[in-house]
């Protein structure tokens, strides 16, 4: 189960990505979703920037089965935006944007698997601190966005506890019986989060 989790999973190794400053793996990111945005015009150099992205998972020692399963679930939107691209414009099109955002997401996934989430909400932190002698709400800004990282897994978990319940039950493909658990589930966790934070003091 972790292993299909986004953003909840950490590989542990002793490896030069993983010893990579954190700040630093940030700036490598968007500098090569940047460039990869401007370079890759072709399906050659699109396959290429994937190549890459990909080219450094057996440096970080990031084992098959834990790639796969971080980078199968976004795959199913991209195929169908893919083929979106292919009825509007023209086949190339719709590849070129298939790799290049593909390729963003395997050196973004790279960087969730690398770097545990504590350091690159420190990291974040950091960067916009400069920013709180203007008023900017810092903590709260990193707060947030560590609850959302931790969310998200939560989340899914919920969604696939929901569905072999739904499986279980014999309920079919039924949206009802899929939404209203989910819902219900997902706001009583948002209840019992925000009476948490508030005994501690959060936003006083």
């Amino acid at each position: 189960m972790p292993k299909s989790i986004p953003l909840g999973y950490y590989v542990d190794a002793d490896t030069i990505i993983h010893r990579c400053p954190t700040r630093v793996k940030f700036v490598v990111l968007i500098t090569f979703i940047v460039v990869t945005t401007l370079w890759a015009k072709s399906i050659p150099t699109a396959i290429g920037a994937a190549a890459i992205a990909v080219a450094y998972y057996p440096i970080a020692r990031i084992p098959i089965s834990v790639a796969w399963g971080q980078l199968l679930p976004p795959l199913y939107l991209l195929l169908a935006l893919a083929a979106f691209q292919w009825w509007q414009k023209d086949f190339v099109t719709a590849v070129v944007m298939f790799f290049s955002v593909y390729a963003s997401i395997i050196a973004a996934v790279l960087l969730t698997l690398t770097t545990k989430v504590s350091d690159m909400m420190e990291s974040f932190e950091r960067a916009l601190q400069p920013f709180a002698k203007l008023g900017l709400p810092v903590e709260n800004l990193s707060l947030a966005m560590s609850l959302t990282i931790r969310l998200l897994p939560l989340m899914l978990g919920t969604v696939n506890e929901v569905l072999d319940a739904r499986k279980a039950r014999g309920a079919g493909t039924s949206l009802l019986a899929f939404g209203t658990p989910v819902v219900i589930r997902s706001i009583r966790r948002a209840q019992a989060m925000g009476e948490a934070l508030q005994a501690r003091g959060v936003g006083d």
